[in-house]
């Protein structure tokens, strides 16, 4: 295994130094690939907020002030995909006109919310010791209506699914859901309006389900979603019915079936008995004859046909 060469003091710009813009920052200290020498790798995270179409500096606190021409390079990571954001000592496209490049910062001129993403600034010592810096960046947006998913009548006993989503939101809003405008708590136990309801509710991803639904359950149903950027959004109101278990409709629909059944195998029997579906044919005979020697004047019928 490799060691890990000790890093150059810290500068004023550091993760040992003041603490920078952010919610929190953490530093860890890696070893080099197996066989390796004189390569140490340092990591650093931040978080940081801006709100959309604002300007936005992403430190990048790996930077050493000590180090020599050091080699940076910055990438972009969003989900799966990680983009080269500066490489070779120039921005990539489309970076070009949106970006100003300095040994420690990254200057946007306005964020949008798809510039939500991390941001790795990666520099190299001449003597290939590394630091790295990771700026998670959160692009602030405030959500907008979001739609309610909600049954219009769903039976008593069985389970019913009610649904929240929101598309804008940045970061992801939690979701409230109201009954008869009545706020509905995570658990129903706790509150004696809502305490002949069974019910489980995920702020998280706004589903609200109800196992098993009750008659107490009728009513009219939104949602709200909030993430403490701008104000929050409220759904169109919904209705849900809880109705019972219609038995004489069943047993209505169950008599009209086997009416149709009965007429059906009436009208086979009936057309049967009157031999629509008979294959009987009837046979042909042809009788043939030779013809006799006659003059050529003489004209008689010499083959009859019988059907």
């Amino acid at each position: 295994m490799g060691r890990t060469v000790p890093a150059a003091p810290p500068g004023p710009g550091s993760a040992m130094g003041p603490r920078g813009a952010g919610r929190y920052r953490r530093q860890r200290v890696a070893r080099g690939a197996p066989g390796a020498s004189q390569v140490g790798v340092q990591v650093t995270s931040d978080n940081k907020e801006v709100p959309e179409n604002q300007p936005a500096d992403i430190p990048c606190l790996a930077y050493r002030s000590g180090w020599s021409n050091p080699r940076i390079e910055w990438k972009f990571q969003k989900g799966l995909s990680l983009i080269l954001f500066y490489y070779g000592g120039q921005l990539t496209e489309p970076y070009k006109n949106r970006v100003q490049f300095s040994p420690t910062t990254i200057h946007f001129d306005t964020v949008t919310r798809e510039d939500t993403g991390k941001y790795i600034c990666e520099v190299v010592r001449q003597d290939s010791q590394i630091a790295k810096s990771e700026v998670n960046l959160i692009v602030q947006v405030p959500p907008s209506k979001p739609v309610a998913h909600v049954p219009t009548s769903a039976t008593i006993g069985s389970r019913a699914v009610l649904r929240c989503t929101e598309m804008d939101g940045s970061p992801p809003p939690t979701f409230h859901w109201y009954k008869d405008s009545m706020l509905m708590p995570t658990d129903p136990k706790t509150s004696p309006t809502f305490r002949n309801s069974s019910y489980t509710l995920n702020p998280t991803t706004g589903e609200l389900i109800f196992e098993p639904l009750s008659g107490f359950d009728t009513g009219d149903y939104y949602c709200e979603a909030a993430n403490n950027v701008g104000p929050s959004q409220k759904s169109d109101v919904m209705h849900m019915e809880a109705n019972e278990v219609n038995v004489g409709g069943i047993v209505a629909a169950v008599v009209v079936l086997l009416m149709v059944l009965a007429l059906v195998a009436f009208g086979i029997w009936f057309a049967y008995s009157r031999g629509f579906f008979s294959s009987d044919t009837a046979s042909k005979k042809v009788i043939y004859s030779q013809p006799s020697h006659r003059s050529e004047g003489e004209f008689k019928q010499t083959s009859s046909f019988l059907v």
